[in-house]
């Protein structure tokens, strides 16, 4: 792999690709340790690219556009895991590039992303590979009831569909056009819980304090940190985490997403490679957060501190808030989450609310956790937010 050294001085290009909120939260990170950053999106009014210093508008396999991003920069990353691993597997023969395409093309597809783990030596849910209508009808009954998952693109809850037995199942494969998927036992779960970590190019790894997560509608709504589990629990997911990093080469910023079950055993829900939403307390909570990791990463700087300072509570605030039980979308009145002085407020610059949408979010810090989720639940009920 292709690495940046020495170090990148300020003033130099980072390139990304992908314009969303996550990519704008690296544009500022990066350019707080004074980098340039170059996005290459598609979208004409993209998070990122309102705020990076050049924004490339092209597909992510033009391949004018990636040639110019590699002229620009000396290294690029990605901020979401649905681009392409062609466009960086290109990108990589003329510039650093992290995270590899062959690290980002397992994630992409949850087949092999299972397979992965599970030759890594951690476990994962019971769970069949379905190519097609043959594949569910002889599928296991011990897996129902089930959640079948379509291979590749969903996220969110999106591509996701429970289903009681072999019928429902048949019906959802249909409704997803019949694209790969696996069909996943369901659990009985006690929490669902994540860890974020880095590694450089070094192989030097570091990860941040668990974070236990709560879903709603297939969709992150209140990361607490550090997570209410044991010491020990905690300290077997960062190690599972790690080995799954080693195990891949892993360069740059990666979550991995558990369940916790109500027996006490852990197993790998999915991967992300890229920095998480359950990761955002960390620009408020921790020395180093995982944006400012990332670049760091990219420029091949040493990994900054991950130590969490404050114990946190990160609201997800979506499009809903926006309307309420209105027709139409309307600015929330953001004093009523100011007049918190520990709450920190981060809008991500998005011209559309839509519902469901992520607008931004809430990190609210405290001396305890309590006095944290005390003021969270405070502010969902003065945003509208539905618990």
């Amino acid at each position: 792999m292709r690495r940046v050294s020495p170090a990148l001085p300020p003033g130099r290009w980072l390139g990304l690709l992908g314009g969303g909120q996550l990519g704008r939260m690296f544009c500022m990170a990066a350019q707080s340790l004074g980098y340039r950053v170059c996005v290459l999106d598609p979208g004409a009014d993209s998070p990122a690219g309102s705020i990076a210093e050049r924004h490339l508008k092209a597909g992510y396999l033009d391949d004018a556009a990636l040639d110019e991003l590699a002229r620009t920069c000396r290294a690029a990353t990605t901020e979401f895991e649905n681009v392409p691993a062609r466009a960086l597997e290109r990108l990589a023969r003329d510039i650093a590039v992290a995270p590899a395409g062959a690290s980002v093309a397992i994630a992409q597809d949850r087949v092999d992303e299972k397979a992965f783990v599970r030759r890594a030596g951690i476990e994962v849910a019971p769970y069949a590979v379905v190519r097609d209508e043959a594949d569910l009808r002889a599928a296991d009954p011990a897996l129902f009831p089930a959640i079948l998952k379509a291979a590749r693109l969903g996220y969110d809850g999106k591509g996701q569909a429970r289903v009681a037995d072999a019928a429902s199942a048949l019906e959802a494969f249909r409704a997803f056009g019949g694209v790969p998927c696996v069909l996943e036992k369901r659990l009985a779960l006690a929490k669902e819980v994540s860890v974020v970590v880095a590694r450089g190019f070094d192989g030097v790894a570091s990860a941040w304090p668990l974070a236990e997560n709560e879903h709603r509608g297939g969709i992150l709504a209140v990361s607490t940190v550090p997570a209410r589990v044991d010491e020990a629990l905690a300290a077997r997911a960062t190690e599972a985490t790690l080995a799954i990093v080693a195990a891949l080469d892993y360069v740059g910023v990666l979550c991995v997403e558990f369940f916790v079950l109500e027996d006490g055993r852990l197993v790998v829900n999915e991967m992300a490679p890229r920095p998480h939403n359950s990761g955002h307390y960390t620009i408020d909570a921790c020395v180093t957060s995982q944006f400012e990791q990332q670049a760091r990463v990219m420029a091949g700087l040493p990994l900054g501190a991950t130590r969490q300072h404050s114990p946190a509570v990160m609201l997800n605030l979506l499009g809903d808030v926006w309307y309420g039980d209105r027709d139409a979308p309307s600015e929330p009145d953001w004093t009523r989450v100011l007049r918190h002085p520990q709450a920190k407020l981060h809008l991500y610059g998005k011209t559309e609310a839509r519902r469901g949408r992520k607008m931004g979010h809430v990190t609210v810090l405290g001396e305890t956790a309590a006095e944290c989720a005390s003021v969270a639940a405070t502010i969902e009920r003065d945003l509208g937010i539905a618990t």
